[in-house]
Formats: C-alpha cells, structure tokens, sequence
C-alpha cells in the first residue's frame, strides 16, 4: 500500500480549496457506523433532499444497472441495493454537484460527461466479464478517480493548457505534464479528496496509483485487482471512443488487465463494439 507523506497531506491542505464532504453524507456514514443501521433511516436522508434522490433514482434505473425493474422510490432503492450500495451513489452524485464551475478553468460539464461515461462503461465491463467488484464500487470510481483534475483546475489558471497538452501529445500521461509545472498530480489530490470523503481505502488506493503500471504487481486482492483493471480498460474505451487512439499509460497496462480480466484479443473488439453502440445510443 502506497501512503501520501504528512508534507504532502499539509502541502495539499493549505493549497488546494477541495471540496468539503457534504451534510447529508456525513449522516448517512454516521448511520452505516452505528451499531444498528437501519434501511428506512438512510431512505429517509436521502429522500430529504429531492434532487439527490432524483439523481440516485436516475442512476439505478439507468440501463448500466440492468435492473429487471423500475425502481421508483428512495426506499425501494435502499432494500434493493443495501446500505453500502445506496452510499457510493449518494456520494457520486454528491462529488459532481461539489464543485463550483466559476472556480474552475476548464468545462466541469465535459469533465463530467467524460467521468460519466468512464463510469458507466466500467459498470458495463463489470457484468461482461462477471468481476467479483460490486457495480456501484465501479460506478463511484469511474466518476472519483479523475477527481482531482477540476481541484488542480480550481487552483491553477493555467491547467486547461495542461490538459490541452496532454491531448495533443499522448506520448506522456497528463500526470506527467502535471508534474512537470506542480508540485503534485492529479491522482494525489484526488487520493486526498476521497480520504476526506471517507472514501473505502481500497478505492482510495486506486484512485492513487491509478497511472501506477505496478500496482497489479503490488496488489494481490482479487477484487481490487479487477476493480483497477476494469477502471483502466473503461478509460482506454472511453478515450479510443472520443479521439480514435489509445491512452498514453494503455500500453503499460494493457498485458496486465487482459491477464486480470481473462480476456483476449478477440475478447476486446467484442467488448469494445459492445461499447460504443452502448455510446452512440446514448447510454
């Protein structure tokens, strides 16, 4: 497990204005962390605020879930999905309403469109190849792994030149651009972001290395192991969708994930077919 020094934790404290986690999570956690949990409670914070219960109702139903019913009520979602399942929605929906498009120098709407996608193409890669990764673990770290880009963007002027950058010349990641003007990447804020949030470690960890070739290597849960190949093959799709090339990183990771996801060649124009019609009909 890799750990983010005290330096850098004070560093990104006092330099970046990341998002506070929201009210209505923090009851939810509280819930979960009680001795007894109850399912109508957590229905009821949820259902307190009408926007987020919309969006959770949005999501459920959305056909990424594949649910055989219409889910139309926050309980109903709660005893369906459990209390574990409803808080990662929650908390995806709640980390895209968090930050402030007027702080920010780049499009939140197409950085959210993009993570949306990543999302939902994780959660579809999940159910093709049967992961041992719950759909919504997928669904909160395709919309949380990229977190820390609108943080860099809120603090730095000149960081849509970055991502610019990282576009036309995939030859290096946009961490390495990053790292080559800041002090620290996206991923490491994005880390600090969801550690705040009291993200689940492992996802954490993800949402970290999640440019670390290595951490295949390094990691030996199962599930964790799928979560981050999943995570990275959805990127590629995602990316080789929208500009009709690889990622910069995908050469690095592409062996490791067909190993972890058991798939071939063959395997991969399926699944890659399978998504872009699910793209071109707009989810």
């Amino acid at each position: 497990m890799l750990n983010i020094d005290e330096k850098t934790l004070a560093e990104l404290r006092s330099g970046f204005n990341l998002p506070a986690k929201p009210e209505i999570l923090e009851h939810i956690q509280n819930e979960l962390n009680s001795e007894e949990p109850e399912l109508n409670r957590v229905a009821n914070i949820i259902s307190q605020d009408v926007a987020t219960s919309a969006a959770v109702l949005k999501v459920i139903n959305s056909p990424a879930y594949g649910m055989s019913r219409t889910v139309s009520d926050i309980k109903q979602a709660v005893m369906f999905l459990g209390l574990n399942s409803i808080t990662q929605i929650v908390t995806g929906y709640l980390l895209k309403e968090a930050f402030d498009q007027s702080l920010c120098c780049i499009s939140l709407e197409r950085f959210w469109d993009n993570a949306i996608d990543i999302s939902q193409i994780a959660m579809l890669i999940g159910k093709r190849v049967r992961a041992n990764v719950p759909v919504e673990n997928l669904q909160l770290l395709g919309l949380f792994h990229d977190a820390g880009i609108p943080a860099m963007a809120m603090r730095y002027d000149n960081y849509k030149e970055v991502m610019t950058r990282a576009i036309q010349r995939p030859e290096y990641t946009l961490a390495c651009y990053e790292e080559q003007l800041y002090p620290t990447n996206h991923a490491v804020v994005g880390y600090y972001l969801a550690s705040s949030w009291n993200i689940p470690k492992a996802m954490c960890q993800i949402i970290l290395r999640h440019h670390d070739p290595l951490y295949l290597d390094e990691t030996h849960d199962e599930s964790e192991q799928q979560a981050f190949a999943i995570l990275k093959l959805a990127e590629n799709l995602a990316f080789e969708g929208k500009y009709f090339r690889n990622c910069a990183d995908w050469h690095a990771f592409k062996d490791k994930v067909m190993i972890v996801l058991n798939i071939h060649d063959d395997e991969y124009v399926d699944i890659k077919e399978d998504i872009e019609e699910f793209l071109i009909s707009g989810n």
